[in-house]
């Protein structure tokens, strides 16, 4: 091992163990993780990334899990052969982990400060003001907004941003030599997605410590990486430098995953007349305050937005968590309580009860953000995707099956797989299934509301790829809510950018994306990397 080498793995193999069943999910790879910089793996969901950091910690699901072959050595022990005693001394102290998803990592009957001084009084003995005082350093150091004021909040009284720098304060309260960040900004805005990384960058320059970074976002790891390991199916099948990898990179998989990244523009569909008109629609959520709960004030989540929609054309709506987007989507469905004017196929909608709504329910669908959330996991595929024909009384047994059959062979899925469940798919064969339960019911209109983010960017394409083909052949109508710039871009005929429930900026998507006008609109696209020409 050479000096600046913080962690040497060598032919590192992780093997699942279910009864009789043995799944080796990493085989054999090595790779160097050197002191003070950043090592990315990167690779489709599935690939071994996150097995193959929570080997380091030994953070699996032992005995379940097993390592029959390789190495991890670190200042000359091998951790997989460490004692628990040694190997708990090492975690959180020398070396720390940031995961996925901040708000299922932190307890929510804990307050932040609580939860932060409980490591410094597992490793470094302190307690009462000088727990505080070093809790109130961290949360200062990671960004955190008048932190004397965030000390006694909950998780959920924190925005994913600030939970994810909360949860980089907890990693950072023992200085480690290395920092593991598995997908630290997969749920986030771009903006605030930006913020991270560059707040990770400062912290790796002043601390001097190194970083594993595990993401799918090709974007960020060609921001911030040193060197780069590509995975593919358990192994690494390219390893460089990260300018060189980008530049020329040599594995067809590097290669396909570069090239993944959403590219062309909409559906080429004529725009027919105006399908959905909204008028100074409004959502206000009243504050209550005192003894009698007397209205003070509103929260305007959504506040005085206009649009026209012609058939055919997609509306693309943009802006950070809490900027009103998925609000308005849900208002103009009818899904909650609005005020102004909402005119759906000349039918105004504010003018109707929920029962003449629901008629014509069929006519407008959504496709939610995430897949597995939004499929019952008690009911197979057919039942999923039929359940609309069901309620609406639309054909016979016979015909129904035929028409789910039909639906899942549009999305690309085998009709012989209907009778599994949920569970059994991948996420996006998942959110294909999400996607034939709304186009079962033949609509004119679909909400899709942030339907790409959970997925990997190759997955990605293939879903807008299938959204753009049936946009064209069935003439269909989208609203299409997401903070992902690069889909919206490849999807939207026309834009519109929200901000604290107003629209700061709206129009022909090819004009904003190439001279927007809103200081707020040049934010978001700077901090997508779509920097405007």
């Amino acid at each position: 091992m050479s000096q600046d080498t913080l962690i040497e793995v060598r032919d590192l193999a992780v093997e699942f163990v279910n009864g009789e069943q043995v799944n080796r999910v990493v085989d054999g790879i090595s790779f160097d993780i050197r002191k003070g910089q950043t090592l990315a793996l990167v690779g489709e969901s599935g690939s071994g990334k996150s097995v193959t950091a929570h080997s380091i910690l030994r953070l699996l699901p032992y005995p379940l899990a097993r390592h029959p072959g390789g190495s991890i050595r670190y200042e000359g022990q091998d951790l997989l052969h460490l004692g628990e005693k040694p190997m708990q001394r090492i975690r959180g102290n020398r070396i720390a982990m940031i995961f996925q998803e901040p708000m299922t990592s932190l307890n929510p009957l804990h307050c932040i400060e609580k939860q932060i001084n409980e490591i410094l009084l597992l490793h470094k003995g302190l307690t009462g003001k000088q727990a505080t005082a070093r809790t109130l350093e961290l949360l200062e150091l990671v960004g955190i907004p008048e932190p004397k004021k965030r000390l006694k909040a909950l998780p959920h009284e924190l925005s994913g941003g600030q939970r994810q720098r909360v949860m980089i304060a907890m990693a950072l309260a023992n200085e480690p030599e290395l920092l593991i960040a598995d997908e630290p900004t997969t749920a986030l805005d771009v903006t605030v997605q930006l913020k991270i990384l560059d707040l990770l960058k400062s912290l790796q320059a002043r601390l001097g410590m190194a970083l594993l970074l595990i993401s799918h976002d090709l974007n960020l790891v060609r921001r911030i990486a040193h060197r780069v390991c590509v995975m593919q199916c358990g192994q690494i099948v390219e390893q460089a430098d990260c300018a060189s990898l980008f530049e020329n990179p040599q594995h067809p998989y590097t290669q396909m995953l570069i090239n993944a990244e959403p590219s062309g523009g909409p559906a080429a569909t004529a725009a027919g007349t105006p399908l959905l008109q909204v008028d100074d629609l409004k959502v206000w959520f009243p504050i209550k305050k005192g003894l009698l709960r007397r209205t003070v004030d509103h929260v305007k989540a959504v506040d005085g937005v206009d649009f026209s929609l012609p058939q055919g054309q997609t509306l693309g709506i943009v802006g950070e968590s809490g900027s009103g987007k998925s609000t308005l989507g849900l208002a103009i469905l009818r899904l909650i309580a609005s005020q102004g004017g909402i005119r759906f196929d000349g039918h105004a909608l504010q003018d109707l009860n929920q029962q003449q709504v629901r008629p014509l329910r069929r006519e407008m669908q959504v496709v939610f953000q995430d897949p597995f959330g939004s499929l019952s996991p008690r009911m197979s595929v057919a039942d999923i995707v039929g359940e609309g024909l069901r309620i609406h009384k639309i054909g016979t047994p016979i015909e129904q099956e035929a028409t789910i059959v039909a639906a899942l062979q549009e999305v690309g899925l085998d009709p012989q797989t209907r009778h599994r469940y949920p569970h059994e798919f991948s996420g996006g064969q998942r959110q294909r299934i999400a996607i034939a339960r709304a186009l079962v019911l033949k609509p004119a209109l679909i909400l899709l509301d942030e339907p790409t983010s959970a997925l990997d960017r190759t997955v990605q394409r293939q879903v807008v790829e299938l959204l753009r083909n049936l946009q064209v052949k069935y003439n269909l109508t989208y609203l299409f809510i997401s903070h992902d710039l690069a889909v919206v871009k490849a999807l939207s005929h026309q834009l519109m950018v929200i901000k604290h429930g107003q629209v700061v900026e709206q129009g022909d998507a090819q004009t904003i994306f190439q001279a927007p006008q809103h200081a707020y609109t040049r934010q978001l696209l700077e901090a997508a990397f779509l920097r405007p020409v």
